[in-house]
């Protein structure tokens, strides 16, 4: 990981927010972005891109971020908002909210990707930040773990997609089961799998 948040503390800057989003690409369910803002001179171990995990290391690291993290927040869009929206301007608002949701100020924020948020703070958004910032990397794994535990919840309300095993990305199996059942309120109606589907 690159010295991103001490380069950014060494212009003055003292409650560093990393910011990253969980679900652009499935076709249900929301999209969820964290905001970290890790203590300042502590180096966590084992934190990374939540893509490059397992399950139970996400799990195990999250709670270890929730445990020694300065402040984390949560955003939450889901499927009717972002086919309102588009999922760009989802997955922003849902960064927007987290930050908003952290129980402390932050005075800069680090962002997974080429675009600002629109919040008027200090930030710089970093192409691949999940692989090359912790915070960032923290806020995927936060983002991650909350989105895969809705989908768990929106399974047993909607056990015929099994949700629990896909969560709402375009499998094979996902679609077959839209295929046959139809789509829910939990299906993404812009995203073209599921307009072409209903239209069969």
């Amino acid at each position: 990981m690159e010295a991103f948040e001490e380069e950014i503390q060494a212009q003055g800057f003292r409650v560093i927010a990393g910011l990253d989003e969980a679900g652009r690409g499935p076709l249900a369910g929301p999209v969820v972005a964290a905001a970290v803002v890790l203590a300042p001179m502590k180096k966590m171990a084992g934190i990374d891109d939540s893509k490059k995990l397992s399950p139970d290391q996400r799990e195990k690291i999250f709670s270890l971020i929730l445990q020694q993290a300065a402040a984390a927040g949560i955003g939450v869009i889901d499927a009717r908002e972002i086919d309102r929206l588009n999922i760009l301007r989802a997955s922003l608002k849902a960064m927007e909210q987290a930050v908003q949701n952290l129980p402390l100020s932050p005075d800069f924020l680090l962002i997974d990707g080429i675009h600002p948020v629109n919040l008027p703070l200090a930030q710089r958004a970093i192409p691949k930040g999940d692989q090359r910032c912790q915070s960032i990397a923290a806020a995927s794994i936060v983002a991650k773990v909350t989105r895969d535990r809705l989908m768990l919840a929106y399974h047993d309300e909607y056990p015929q997609y099994n949700f629990a095993r896909h969560k709402g990305y375009g499998t094979k199996e996902h679609l077959q089961a839209i295929r046959k059942y139809g789509h829910c309120p939990l299906h993404r109606q812009s995203f073209k799998p599921i307009y072409q589907l209903s239209f069969l």
